[in-house]
């Protein structure tokens, strides 16, 4: 059976890591945590004191950074030059500098090599904010996942509260709304709907139902190559 890709897009908290990891699983295909990869060049500027705003420094360090990431049943384990930082980068301070680090063109151009390099021999589900539109244009399968603001700040809250994260409901909601403008308006590889991706809205469903949904549309495209 032909192997496609499987390019999964959309803004913070719509449980695009969960259902690209389910789905992937499902499918046998392999994950690749393209947001992880992003936040671990994130962490490695913050533990090394490296100014987020400055391209050059942020795309001198990227060069110098070995990420790597290995597949494990909860999803990817990510590690920096040899060091685990699986949950490191998952911290507030991370989350609220990853977008202006992500933002940089140097840092994406590299970056986007890298995730192409993952993803050449198929059958890979990579998940991010331009995998549809810039990542990996000619995948066979584009989907934009969705979900109110409401429901991606209470993903995130227990999602914090469970690993003991300090966390509040209220501010959730406004760091995501700044990281959606972040996002969607910063001028190299705006967030975006691929003008054929499928759009899924999430906010009503559980992770293992919009993998599903996925998994069906991917075995339709499958049966079509």
């Amino acid at each position: 059976m032909n192997k496609i890709n499987i390019a999964i897009d959309g803004p913070a908290g719509a449980g695009k890591s969960t259902v690209a990891r389910t789905a992937a699983s499902q499918l046998q295909y392999v994950y690749i945590d393209t947001g992880a990869m992003y936040r671990a060049l994130t962490w490695n500027a913050i533990h090394h004191n490296v100014d987020i705003q400055d391209e050059a420094e942020i795309s001198m360090l990227l060069k110098k950074t070995d990420i790597e990431l290995l597949p494990s049943l909860e999803g990817n384990r990510v590690f920096v030059d040899g060091e685990e930082v699986t949950s490191a980068i998952r911290s507030n301070d991370v989350t609220a500098a990853v977008s202006d680090v992500s933002a940089h063109e140097e840092v994406r151009r590299q970056m986007v090599k890298k995730q192409q390099e993952l993803a050449q021999d198929g059958g890979a589900v990579l998940d991010g904010r331009d995998i549809g539109t810039a990542v990996l244009p000619d995948a066979e399968l584009k989907v934009f996942l969705s979900a109110s603001v409401e429901e991606r700040a209470k993903r995130r809250h227990l999602e914090n509260v469970g690993k003991g994260i300090s966390s509040d409901l209220q501010m959730m909601m406004k760091d995501i709304q700044v990281r959606d403008g972040k996002d969607t308006e910063r001028d190299i590889s705006p967030l975006v709907q691929a003008g054929d991706a499928v759009h899924v809205d999430t906010t009503d469903l559980t992770a293992e139902e919009a993998a599903a949904e996925i998994c069906v549309l991917a075995r339709e495209r499958i049966h079509q190559t």
